[in-house]
């Protein structure tokens, strides 16, 4: 099907970032976004690209009270040759499709939602970085806008798009990989077997909040996840899947459990290794023997997937109070080709063997 959406410019354009080496991440927002309404009866309508600005939202939505939302996230990359592309976002689609049917959301159609994603890319396509190391983060989201108190799925929702020029989301002074540390611990958990740890939602975020500033008062960056049953296994970093490489074999946490992200760069991260040789399992992996690889000699490496860093080294695990050093502290080879592999495939100064990549602009 094809949409054509309308498109009212903003009077007030943004100053743009004047060094595109110093972005950060999602510090700066583009002068545009998208948004679309659904109602029960009607369906999804009205979809257009309006100016990014506040708006107004009754204070009894039962997203404000109830969470019932879901959100997505996405990078735009610059190529050589001027064009514009985003990473596998035919997977981004049935994750989506997923969450929203955890959630109780009503089904966005893929060919919609990359209609969309071209509209607000092509309002501010000017905004684009361009510098190594940076892309535009694309953030689609979906809530419950019913003024309603019942504990029931909405039947009025927006879907909306913002976008972001974003630098590495963990960047070394040069704008390369660096190492960060992470905090383990056993109070907190991130998600339990029937939850929603699988879906995309703001919940899960939230609630890993307290365990993050925990994090920060040993130096550390970010939450190694255990699992909720017998706090031993590992399951993911902060907002990210975990992999580690002990001896001849990287090893990630299974999906089976519903607790862990399928997250998009993960399976790109398995794809590949499988393609170069590298014994990949997915099977659970308790602390103690993280710890014991560390010990003995055969921790290698620990890095971290994910669209905002799609790859990121682990220098140093901080295991309830007591340091554990990952090999020398510095970033490994694994973890360097495969972030040099996908992010030049993702800017199109890779070939792309895998039929990754899809031309937005």
């Amino acid at each position: 099907m094809e949409y054509n959406f309308p498109v009212i410019r903003t009077t007030h354009p943004k100053p743009r970032p004047a060094d595109e080496t110093k972005l950060g991440f999602a510090k700066y927002f583009t002068d545009h976004m998208f948004v679309m309404d659904y109602e029960e009866g009607q369906g999804w309508h009205d979809g257009r690209v309006v100016p990014h600005e506040p708006f107004l939202i009754e204070p009894a939505s039962c997203v404000l009270h109830y969470a019932q939302m879901m959100f997505e996230g996405m990078k735009a990359y610059r190529t050589p040759d001027g064009g514009v592309q985003i990473f596998r976002p035919d997977m981004n689609i049935k994750r989506m499709a997923r969450t929203n049917e955890r959630m109780c959301i009503p089904e966005l159609p893929g060919d919609l939602f990359l209609a969309a994603v071209k509209a607000v890319i092509e309002a501010d396509r000017d905004w684009i970085p361009s510098a190594p190391g940076t892309a535009m983060y694309i953030r689609p989201f979906i809530f419950g806008d019913e003024v309603s108190f019942s504990v029931l799925p909405a039947k009025h929702y927006k879907f909306m798009i913002i976008l972001s020029p974003t630098g590495s989301y963990y960047a070394a002074n040069d704008g390369g990989l660096a190492t960060t540390r992470i905090y383990v611990q056993d109070k907190y958990i991130r998600a339990a077997h029937g939850g929603t740890g699988y879906a995309k939602v703001g919940g899960n975020y939230g609630g890993g909040m307290r365990a993050s500033q925990d994090a920060m008062k040993y130096n550390c960056k970010d939450v190694l996840w255990l699992d909720a049953a017998e706090h031993k296994y590992v399951e993911e970093i902060g907002t990210s899947n975990a992999f580690f490489r002990i001896a001849d074999e990287v090893i990630t946490a299974p999906l089976d459990s519903g607790t862990i992200l399928p997250g998009i760069t993960r399976d790109s991260v398995i794809q590949l290794l499988k393609k170069w040789g590298v014994k990949v399992s997915e099977r659970k992996l308790s602390i103690d023997e993280v710890v014991a690889a560390s010990k003995d000699g055969s921790l290698q490496e620990i890095f971290a997937s994910g669209t905002a860093a799609v790859i990121s080294p682990i220098g140093w695990l901080n295991v309830m109070g007591t340091d554990v050093q990952v090999a020398d502290g510095t970033v490994g080879p694994v973890a360097q080709k495969l972030y040099d592999t996908l992010y030049g495939m993702q800017t199109g100064t890779v070939a792309d063997d895998m039929g990754w990549t899809y031309r937005l602009l």
